[in-house]
């Protein structure tokens, strides 16, 4: 895919994040993707007041990903400590996956992480019956701890998670020299914004 454009979300973003989201994961729409939640949960998969508390913190961010100003992707990163920085809500338009924005996108995630937070360590859970996944993250060199977590409490319509939880998974990251780079320390994606062609 030409032209993806890597940049930060704001306020602004938020109607379209959800709507993005949402399709991504749940519902008819997302079946048109090769992942997604809508054989194991109903209900939505997040809020507007969410959102609008991501874009906002200083512990969080959401990068978003455009093609001719259109949002076609999206990723939320967490500050959880020093270090560590959980990577979730990785989301893509269901018509355009299996073409690469997702592996572009987390590559730039994971860039983005390491300037802003000074990530040392990667973290995720992914649902644990969602093995075509986790084996996609493996691929790109996140490994399981063995640790599992339960899933939460919520409402997912007509689904009941009483027999799902989540798998962890960790990748080490390592900050890249800006010297060698040949790069200032204050070029980081979340001053601006990155255009990608192929």
């Amino acid at each position: 895919m030409n032209g993806v454009r890597f940049r930060i979300g704001r306020p602004d973003d938020v109607p379209a994040l959800r709507q993005l989201i949402e399709s991504a994961y749940r519902g008819k729409s997302a079946r048109a993707g090769w992942t997604h939640e809508a054989d194991l949960l109903g209900g939505k998969r997040t809020s507007e007041a969410e959102l609008e508390e991501i874009v906002t913190s200083p512990d969080q961010v959401m990068l978003l990903a455009e093609v001719s100003d259109s949002l076609v992707g999206c990723v939320c990163l967490t500050r959880l400590r020093e270090g560590v920085t959980y990577l979730g809500m990785l989301s893509v338009n269901p018509d355009l996956q299996a073409g690469g924005l997702g592996r572009r996108l987390l590559s730039a995630a994971e860039t983005e992480a390491v300037s802003r937070f000074g990530t040392t360590l990667m973290e995720m859970t992914v649902i644990s019956t969602r093995s075509e996944l986790i084996a996609w993250y493996e691929r790109r060199g996140y490994r399981l701890t063995g640790e599992r977590r339960p899933f939460p409490e919520g409402d997912y319509g007509a689904f009941s998670p009483q027999d799902l939880e989540f798998v962890v998974l960790e990748k080490p990251m390592v900050r890249p020299d800006p010297a060698e780079a040949g790069l200032g320390s204050d070029q980081m994606l979340s001053r601006g914004s990155q255009t990608f062609g192929n």
